[in-house]
């Protein structure tokens, strides 16, 4: 292994340079630190050797610890992973305090070898944990490169002495946004914030200089140092105390107590400001370790990072189709999609012809990404010169002879399956013949849309979620006849535009609707059985929902869910299952109520249209019940209702890949994260107590929770998801 090698120069400068050769950015792996640490004891041992600096081979310094090894750590830490957990973390503190002693006397605190850390780009998690153990800190002024902890994003925290240093170094309200929120910041705003100490052009020639002429003082911690007192106040502290009350309550607030990485972090920083640093280490291991043991943690590691990732660098690309990067791509329909597709492809340096049907329309399309574009000048986030450059890449216009040299066209038209069809066929006698053909549909069958293509093994659906640029997730649904190259077009634009994609099958609704209409109806269900409004709404955000169900209709429209119900009433005839659901709907829509684009729904409005608080003219149609459910199992409705949906795509074979399914649903509409999906969410949970919680269910709400047969199986076999069909996930 030579993740870490070491070169001493004449002037006794030890450089120890990081660099993972398998890798485009480093990541440390547990065997790395005991490599780490030989070069550590051969420098601090060397009597030629007068000062160290940790670097990068890298235009980065580290893009953190592997995760794929901090989701096997448990399994590899044997019959007693707490204890073995425990004992990893507390080996990398040990190893990062001798680093930050540097063999100086422990007593006199003299007679160290000054460590410096350079960082020629991007440093996260354990990237910036081990510099934050050296003496001094210097980067190069890389305004693209990012500097932070954003271990809280993906269900942990920085468990490597991150948060003890942090706070030590910061103070506890200083730190926080870096540790609670996992802000990322260029090298200029980390030494502003403190962060960091240097931000210099030529940051090794100043590191050796620094190092060549550091005193003993110049190496001494703030909190080895005698008489420290830590930034802000300790928790006994007058100040100090009142941050750590308000940390609680911004901590409680912003999670609802789902995610207990939050916590834990919280814990361990208010213990640990009560104790010895040496102790503080300790006790930040303890909590790191419990938040490693929650199933939660493993849930949000493997969906969030190792299978998005996965999902994002092609796992379900077909293999055999070469390189299918769109060169110019036509969009149909300049409304708010359409021009929310214009937007992220001209950003990803896409050429696009925005076509509608009058140039006014068009011209309000493309006057969408020059608001966009406004906007980020103002923040200072783009400049005039880029904004006319994406401008530049947009062509809006009523003719369609301008699609002539697309290779990929997306129809974003009138939600009409014969104006759809109307607008496949006279696109088609344009377009070149390779070209693929996407519809952009939320709900129509995409088999039956492509009835109107002369080449259905070209057409394919692209369903974005609203607003395009602000989502993450790009569902693409294969017809009974889409082709591989279809598939892979499909993959390669939306990686393009740096979105997650996920390769469904069609059926009604697809994947993400499917799931989260009956999320919706069991919500106005629970409405017309007299279920407090404000127990359904808090009952959601409490098990980590990120809008209740009546907020999230409001926001969608009323009228739309009606439009729904009926076509989907429509289609199914008799087996039509959400009668009492519609009644609701219908009413709403009778009134007027259609949401917040009505000001009006199943929340009141201000006149600017701010949400005030549930409409208290709904109790007069539906009275709230003197007996109220428990919240669990108003929880539980909420959560099968969309879980088993799931359940019954992966039967049914629209899902494909149960990875998707789970990355899919926290990305597509905040299923839960905490949960890492809603697979996942069943395998914490155990397939025989979710079998026995489906019929629990079914007798007291109706068959919509029947217990699927796969997930009857599976709990007769003890098995998980992710044990059944998770070898994807395992290859990854």
């Amino acid at each position: 292994m030579t993740d870490f090698t070491m070169n001493t120069d004449a002037e006794g400068i030890a450089t120890i340079t990081w660099d993972v050769k398998a890798k485009s950015m480093n990541v440390m792996t547990l065997e790395a630190w005991d490599l780490l640490e030989g070069l550590i004891d051969t420098a601090l041992a060397d009597t030629e050797v007068k000062g160290i600096i940790i670097t990068s081979g890298k235009d980065s310094f580290a893009g953190g610890m592997d995760l794929n090894v901090i989701a096997k750590m448990k399994e590899m830490a044997g019959d007693d992973p707490a204890r073995g957990l425990f004992d990893g973390i507390m080996n990398a503190h040990r190893i990062m305090r001798k680093i930050e002693r540097a063999g100086m006397d422990p007593k006199t605190l003299k007679g160290g070898k000054p460590t410096a850390c350079v960082l020629p780009g991007t440093a996260l998690g354990i990237g910036l944990e081990i510099p934050l153990s050296t003496h001094r800190i210097f980067a190069a002024p890389n305004p693209k490169a990012k500097i932070g902890l954003p271990e809280i994003m993906v269900g942990i925290f920085p468990g490597a002495g991150g948060t003890t240093r942090l706070v030590r170094k910061m103070g506890a309200m200083a730190a926080s946004p870096f540790l609670l929120e996992g802000k990322l910041v260029a090298p200029a705003a980390a030494k502003a914030a403190g962060l960091i100490d240097e931000v210099s052009d030529d940051p090794m020639a100043d590191a050796r200089a620094w190092a060549l002429s550091a005193k003993d003082a110049d190496l001494v911690k703030p909190w080895d140092a005698k008489g420290y007192k830590m930034p802000g106040g300790a928790p006994y502290h007058p100040a100090g105390f009142m941050t750590f009350v308000g940390a609680s309550a911004m901590v409680n607030g912003k999670t609802q107590g789902v995610y207990p990485a939050a916590k834990a972090l919280l814990s361990a920083v208010y213990e640990g400001a009560l104790v010895p640093f040496d102790t503080a280490l300790k006790v930040e291991a303890r909590w790191f370790t419990s938040v490693l043991m929650n199933p939660s943690s493993e849930a949000m590691i493997r969906s969030l990072f190792i299978n998005k990732e996965a999902l994002e660098k092609g796992a379900v690309r077909p293999a055999d189709v070469p390189d299918q990067r769109v060169k110019k791509l036509g969009v149909l329909g300049a409304g708010m999609m359409g021009a929310g597709i214009a937007l992220v492809s001209a950003q990803a340096g896409i050429e696009v012809v925005l076509i509608d049907q009058t140039q006014e329309a068009a011209d309000k399309g493309k006057a969408y990404t020059a608001s966009y574009a406004d906007k980020g000048i103002q923040r200072k986030k783009t400049t005039p010169e880029k904004k006319e450059q994406l401008l530049s890449r947009i062509t809006a216009t009523t003719d369609l002879d301008a699609l002539k040299g697309c290779d990929l066209i997306i129809e974003a038209v009138f939600e009409d399956p014969k104006v759809k069809a109307e607008m496949t066929q006279k696109v088609e006698a344009v377009i070149p013949e390779d070209c693929i053909f996407a519809s952009n549909t939320s709900t129509l069958p995409i088999t039956e849309l492509a009835k109107a293509s002369a080449r259905p093994e070209q057409f394919i659906g692209i369903h974005f979620f609203s607003p395009v640029e602000k989502m993450l997730l790009v569902e693409i649904i294969k017809g009974k006849g889409t082709g591989d190259r279809a598939v892979a077009k499909a993959l390669d634009y939306v990686r393009q535009i740096r979105k997650t994609p996920i390769v469904v099958n069609d059926a009604r609704f697809f994947y993400a609707n499917r799931c989260i209409i009956p999320y919706i109806n069991e919500g106005i269900r629970m409405v017309a059985e007299g279920v407090e409004p404000a127990l359904i709404e808090n009952a959601a955000r409490l098990v980590g929902m990120p809008l209740g169900p009546l907020q999230l209709v409001d926001e969608t429209s009323i009228d739309l869910g009606a439009k729904i119900a009926r076509a989907t009433k429509a289609a199914m005839g008799d087996t039509y299952p959400d009668a009492a659901v519609d009644e609701v709907i219908f009413w709403m829509e009778g009134e007027g109520r259609l949401g917040r684009k009505s000001a009006a729904g199943f929340y009141a409005y201000d006149d600017k249209g701010k949400r005030q608080g549930l409409w208290d003219g709904l109790a007069a149609k539906y009275p709230v019940a003197e007996t109220q459910p428990d919240l669990i199992d108003v929880q539980h409705r909420l959560l099968f209702a969309q879980s088993l949906e799931a359940v019954r795509a992966l039967e049914e074979g629209v899902l494909m890949d149960i990875r998707e399914g789970d990355v899919g649903a926290i990305l597509g509409w905040g299923f839960a994260p905490w949960s890492g999906g809603p697979l996942s969410w069943f395998d914490m949970l155990g397939a025989a107590y979710a079998a026995d919680r489906c019929d629990a269910l079914t007798a007291s709400f109706g068959a919509r929770f029947a217990c699927p047969d796969l997930l009857r199986e599976m709990a007769a076999k003890k098995q998980s998801f992710y044990g059944r069909f998770g070898q994807q996930s395992k290859a990854a």
